[in-house]
C-alpha cells in the first residue's frame, strides 16, 4: 500500500464513520464529513495533506501524489 491509497482509505473511513455517527448520535457529526471533503479538495490543489505526512512517518512508502 502506498501513502496515496492509505490517504484515500482513511478519508473514506472517516466519511463512513461520520455518517454513522450523524445517524445514531447527532447530525452535527456531518461537520466531520465537511472537514474531510474540504481537506481532500485543498490537498488536490496544494499537495499538502496532514494524513499523508503521518503515513510517511509511520513508514508507508510514498506514491506519486504525495512525495
Amino acid at each position: 500500500m502506498t501513502v496515496d491509497r492509505a490517504v484515500l482509505a482513511f478519508a473514506g473511513l472517516m466519511v463512513l464513520v461520520s455518517v454513522a455517527l450523524a445517524h445514531w448520535v447527532s447530525p452535527w457529526w456531518l461537520l466531520l464529513t465537511v472537514f474531510v471533503g474540504a481537506n481532500m479538495l485543498q490537498a488536490a490543489f496544494t499537495g499538502f495533506c496532514p494524513a499523508a505526512i503521518v503515513f510517511k512517518k509511520v513508514g508507508i512508502r510514498t506514491g506519486c501524489a504525495f512525495q
